[in-house]
């Protein structure tokens, strides 16, 4: 229990005002937990209640503020009336309670639930999304800011994923109603001295006893809450983890980007056979380990899968494979892309998630990703990548296996590995980048300006002039693909390539994180 200069220096806190002279400490405190709980505070107060959860004893306070809250509205609701979703608030208050979570962890997920009870969880991504900007403004205080010091965080929101994660692994219903009695317990200390007043005192004692009710009854009422808060924490951990990858890009709010256009393959050819030493992405011989699926053999197979719903695949995505499977993909899931401003932000092939982590865990990621997705360098540069988010409910049907081994007749005795997984989709229509072709001036550093011509006007030309023109992301279409974001990795593959011409993009919605 705390002491009353304790409690007198919590209250001024969590209220912003002084004792009131007409009334002793243990009035206060009941006007203070029977006070102002609302799903609808500024978003100056949610900063406010986020920050608090630093101080023990004004937590304490509004820990209980919050379960007398939830309590009344169970208490007082309908009995025909669905009151789910006042159970799953409650679970929000007591995930607050448990023993394992930090005061910085819980302070981040204060003003995520605060969020998600306002907008409820048939709008939980925005609630998620719009609590993010008040997330950052909390980890931006100072004495936040030393609180990760002296923990030694470096990537500040992976810390967080990983913490909540935690988190979601001991959400349960012994775990949500061992939070209760502690809670109780903490509420009974507080207000023990509230009850025995004259006037309040009755009133103190049958909010004790209305808690005390809904609690007998939290046994079989939790247990469908567990649900909800399984996608709640599902969605925060998601949206820290993107916060990540858009707090490492470095061509997010970038007003010019450069880069040096893609390489024509004779081009890379010529700088494959002249590097010495070899790229280390450049397997040597001709012996292919993973040799390309021969679209004659699987006919049968993909007919079946496609009258089940998975996407046709076309010759070229079969043979891009050394053996391949329709699978599910449930979300919550990611998979990643690597491309560049040139290169379409949407398209057929993408890597899983496993195999993603599974490359930026290698010494050289982009070595790896090139020798065992077998990229040639005149494909696709690598500069950025691109996530598409599969959301929580929704399954994507896709196809998913091993990348063969790539050669190529003009490089003799190099090949590229392949036998890392990649996965094949099927790109709806309206759902491809936005894309202009933009005329080269002459390689020296030009920078291209709209209009360019579009895709059919380009087209239009005869191959001998598309040629001189280069094309350039515009707009990123698909509503769940993510970026572009940098890489990391540079733009280019060879040295010689540094003597290329510099193109300086326009500042365009898919050149920068959207």
């Amino acid at each position: 229990m705390a002491s009353e200069a304790e409690l007198r220096a919590a209250l001024e806190w969590e209220t912003g005002t002084s004792q009131p002279s007409d009334k002793n400490i243990f009035e206060w405190l009941w006007e203070a937990v029977q006070g102002d709980f609302n799903d609808n505070r500024s978003t100056g107060q949610i900063a406010f209640d986020a920050a608090v959860s630093m101080i023990p004893v004004v937590d304490q306070v509004c820990d209980v503020r919050d379960i007398i809250a939830n309590c009344r509205a169970i208490s007082t609701s309908d009995e025909k009336e669905d009151n789910t979703w006042k159970w799953v608030a409650l679970s929000l208050t007591l995930i607050g309670l448990f023993p394992s979570l930090g005061s910085l962890v819980k302070g981040v997920l204060k003003i995520f639930f605060v969020f998600v009870r306002r907008y409820g969880l048939n709008q939980l991504i925005k609630a998620v999304d719009d609590a993010m900007t008040w997330v950052i403004t909390y980890l931006r205080k100072r004495e936040v800011q030393q609180y990760l010091r002296r923990l030694k965080v470096d990537e500040v929101f992976t810390w967080l994923a990983d913490q909540v994660k935690a988190v979601r692994g001991q959400v349960s219903t012994t775990k949500l109603l061992q939070a209760f009695d502690k809670g109780i317990a903490t509420m009974k200390g507080l207000l023990g001295k509230v009850a025995s007043l004259p006037v309040i005192g009755s009133r103190a004692q049958a909010t004790i006893d209305m808690v005390e009710k809904v609690r007998k009854g939290a046994d079989s009422y939790l247990g469908r809450a567990l649900d909800p808060l399984q996608k709640i924490l599902d969605r925060i951990i998601h949206r820290l983890e993107m916060e990540n990858l858009v707090q490492r890009s470095g061509i997010l709010d970038a007003k010019n980007v450069h880069f040096r256009g893609a390489l024509p393959e004779t081009r890379a050819v010529t700088l494959m056979k002249e590097a010495d030493p070899p790229p280390s992405w450049l397997s040597k011989g001709e012996t292919r380990e993973w040799p390309e699926l021969k679209p004659s053999r699987v006919q049968s197979d993909i007919d079946d899968a496609v009258a089940d719903g998975w996407p046709r695949p076309t010759p070229k995505n079969i043979q891009s494979f050394h053996k391949m499977a329709p699978v599910e993909i449930k979300g919550p899931a990611k998979l990643y892309r690597v491309t560049s401003p040139s290169n379409g932000a949407m398209g057929d092939c993408w890597v899983p998630e496993d195999v993603w982590n599974k490359i930026m865990s290698s010494p050289d990621p982009k070595a790896a990703w090139r020798k065992y997705l077998a990229v040639w360098p005149d494909w696709n540069p690598n500069g950025q990548f691109v996530v598409m988010e599969i959301p929580a409910g929704q399954t994507l049907k896709a196809w998913r296996g091993p990348a063969s081994s790539q050669v190529k007749k003009d490089l003799a005795d190099r090949h590229l590995e392949g036998g890392w997984d990649q996965v094949v989709v099927q790109v709806e229509a309206g759902h491809y980048d936005t894309t202009r072709y933009y005329m080269r001036g002459g390689g020296h550093g030009e920078t291209l300006h709209p209009p360019g011509l579009t895709r059919q006007e380009w087209m239009a030309l005869s191959e001998s002039k598309r040629g001189a023109y280069t094309p350039i992301r515009e707009q990123i279409n698909h509503p769940n693909v993510k970026g572009p974001l940098d890489t990391g990795w540079g733009s280019t593959d060879f040295d010689a390539q540094l003597r290329d011409a510099k193109i300086g993009l326009p500042a365009l919605p898919g050149q920068v994180t959207n």
